[in-house]
């Protein structure tokens, strides 16, 4: 299986690439973890935000593998605890072959994203950093492998 994990923004600071590569770099082959960066809309004092968002809808859709299970990450979805997470990488892992996770720009996700995929994941109810988001999603796929697996990592 391969989590996808597509975001809006490029050029992030080395700790970003550091802290996704040590956990993807954890995963077994059976369930690796890929970043793909697509590029932020550039904006401006007239920009429209609307128009902004819905390109960077485009851009990232256009790398959701073929046939993915797509889950747009946003504040508005629904939280999922470690163990929640755990049954759904396992479910994954038995029915998808590729899971694509949309990860918004700036001013968020444009709602055609939301929409369109097949499940809404809220980290947090707080606003977070997108590079951080990078680095604490990886953390938890990880995490959530190592209960399907039985590993010590996480503990209840």
């Amino acid at each position: 299986m391969l989590v996808r994990l597509i975001a809006v923004g490029r050029g992030m600071p080395a700790w970003v690439a550091a802290g996704f590569n040590e956990y993807a770099g954890r995963l077994p082959t059976d369930c690796r973890l890929e970043l793909v960066e697509v590029t932020a809309q550039r904006r401006g004092k007239r920009q429209d935000t609307t128009r902004a968002m819905h390109e960077e809808c485009t851009r990232l859709r256009a790398a959701v593998p073929k046939g993915a299970w797509t889950i747009a990450l946003d504040e508005g979805g629904r939280p999922w605890s470690t163990r929640q997470l755990a049954a759904e990488l396992a479910r994954w892992r038995q029915e998808e072959s590729h899971v694509a996770l949309l990860v918004g720009g700036s001013d968020g996700l444009d709602p055609a994203c939301r929409e369109q995929a097949r499940q809404v994941w809220s980290l947090s109810s707080l606003t977070l950093p997108h590079m951080l988001v990078r680095v604490v999603i990886a953390e938890q796929i990880y995490r959530a492998w190592t209960v399907v697996a039985g590993h010590p990592y996480h503990r209840d």
